[in-house]
């Protein structure tokens, strides 16, 4: 029986997919830092790493602007998320300095990607639980983490210390990025900072600086970023136990 189909959905305005277009921007920011990594060029690999965190939470932002979010573009979201600060930050590090660690390193970034698929596996489940709304992240986020993991690389290239002969340390510090990670304690969310509007000027200020920053001396500023980082979440840890 050969009724009429019904008609699908109109046209699809193309400024919808620009989410989607960011999304496998930073997918490709990934996937490029990992050839960048097996030519060597460890300064190309990380600050291709760096892009794709910053350009990570604008596909979101523009989904939300555009009234263009959708479960496909979530789950690319997602698995863009698992290749840009899972996998890629992980063979960074163990093709900078744990491969002579032989298959103890290679365990360690194993780890280290499987913790990242973890973590996303669970924030997916949390967004889609509406009653799990906070205004703070569960554990580190993947793009923070990512961040982390590739410290002892930006390390080397601020040249402050090469730690390529501190395998075992390399493998430690992977290691507990991970646990990070998959952490049940809050963590800092941009998002859910808010200031006075007095104070909207000295923001401005300041970010003005940080970009100044990452534009002439990029790894500098990614190993202050990560110190400063890690006090906040001491600072959120000892919170989180006291309350």
């Amino acid at each position: 029986m050969g009724g009429r189909r019904e008609p699908r959905d109109g046209p699809l305005p193309i400024v919808s997919l620009l989410p989607n277009l960011v999304t496998i921007l930073g997918l490709c920011f990934g996937l490029t830092s990992i050839r960048f990594t097996f030519a060597d060029r460890f300064e190309l690999a990380a600050g291709l790493l760096i892009l794709a965190a910053l350009v990570d939470g604008m596909d979101g932002l523009l989904a939300r602007r555009l009234n263009a979010a959708s479960p496909f573009g979530a789950e690319l979201d997602s698995l863009s998320d698992f290749v840009c600060f899972g996998v890629a930050p992980a063979l960074l590090v163990y093709h900078f300095g744990l491969e002579g660690l032989a298959g103890m390193g290679w365990l360690a970034s194993l780890a280290f990607a499987i913790c990242c698929c973890l973590r996303l596996a669970r924030f997916n489940v949390a967004a889609k639980d509406e009653t799990n709304a906070s205004g703070s992240f569960t554990g580190v986020p993947a793009p923070a983490g990512a961040m982390l993991g590739i410290f002892p690389v930006t390390l080397m290239l601020s040249g402050l210390f090469d730690l390529r002969g501190w395998d075992v340390f390399i493998a430690v510090w992977m290691l507990g990025v991970g646990a990070l990670m998959i952490a049940r304690f809050p963590t800092v969310s941009l998002k859910a900072m808010k200031i006075s509007r007095d104070n909207a000027v000295y923001v401005l200020l300041a970010a003005a600086l940080v970009i100044g920053l990452m534009l002439t001396r990029l790894w500098m500023f990614h190993v202050g970023a990560t110190f400063l980082y890690l006090a906040l979440l001491a600072w959120g840890v000892l919170k989180w136990r006291r309350a």
